[in-house]
């Protein structure tokens, strides 16, 4: 396969119910239509094969890359010949569990996953209460995809507010930044559109959240609205709550483009300033950082 410039992206906006099996049926089925419409790249949403709550997390659980959604995975993305992110699963290992993003290349081959970072810890009164770690254990390492030209740096959900590790992809060379997430109704409507736009703006590439469908029925109601930002802040695509696959262009030429005409990359004043990318690097050794490689 030759190098890839232009990337046709899919955001798969699916909804989730409790059976996993359909959830995986339902899952390839939408893999397969965003491979007709001529998707190279394809995305799903966090936690596409389970419930998103902590008291589903360790009974959807899986090793990676062997368990029964990892196996689907890999057949749908050799099967369509596409870039495959695997939104994101609950992981068991080593007795502790973890919420995962898993990348497959058009051979069907596994080539690393991405363990969320920051954990969804948070008490808004009158609105959401929710403690990831009550169940999960944080992730240790970034995480960042070959496909071709382009490199694609991967964070989920709650991962977006810290815009660090955005910076720490921005200084790797990443042009499309993206965000499996389930923000929900009440941080959604607020700062989900927002801190992608600010994700994609302050590091002058594209920036993609894709949630899954809202549920209205659901113990956690998702935001819905999947989003592709471009490097100059303008909306590419945008979904509204329910079930949908977001089809789009992505030119890196834009890239290019914008980080010639604001140069910020050449300005940034690192005489009074470190990047979190340095000490990062200094404090954790290069073991920090995890490239998974596309192999073309």
């Amino acid at each position: 396969m030759s190098p890839l410039t232009n990337i046709r992206i899919a955001l798969i906006q699916m909804a989730v119910g409790k059976n996993k099996l359909d959830n995986l049926t339902h899952a390839c089925k939408l893999i397969s239509d965003a491979k007709q419409k001529g998707s190279n790249l394809v995305v799903l949403p966090e936690c596409f094969n389970s419930p998103y709550g902590t008291k589903y997390f360790g009974q959807y659980a899986e090793e990676i890359p062997n368990g029964e959604t990892c196996v689907a995975l890999s057949k749908a993305a050799k099967d369509n010949g596409i870039f495959l992110v695997g939104g994101s699963i609950p992981e068991k290992d080593s007795g502790k569990l973890y919420n995962t993003c898993t990348v497959w290349n058009p051979e069907g081959s596994f080539l690393g996953k991405f363990r969320k970072i920051h954990l969804f810890d948070i008490d808004i009164p009158g609105g959401i209460t929710f403690k990831e770690s009550d169940s999960l254990s944080p992730g240790q390492n970034i995480s960042v995809i070959d496909i071709g030209d382009c490199k694609v740096g991967l964070g989920i959900c709650y991962d977006l507010r810290f815009h660090e590790l955005a910076t720490v992809y921005k200084d790797l060379g990443v042009d499309l930044l993206l965000y499996p997430g389930a923000f929900n109704m009440t941080t959604g409507p607020m700062h989900w559109e927002h801190l992608i736009k600010a994700r994609a703006v302050d590091n002058q590439v594209f920036a993609a959240g894709i949630c899954g469908a809202r549920d209205d029925s659901a113990d956690y109601v998702v935001w819905g609205h999947s989003v592709l930002i471009d490097p100059w802040g303008k909306i590419v695509t945008k979904a509204d709550a329910y079930e949908t696959t977001l089809i789009a262009d992505i030119d890196l030429n834009a890239c290019k483009a914008i980080r010639e005409q604001i140069p910020i990359r050449k300005q940034r004043r690192t005489d009074l300033y470190e990047t979190l990318y340095k000490g990062k690097v200094q404090e954790g050794g290069k073991n920090s950082v995890i490239s998974l490689r596309s192999g073309l």
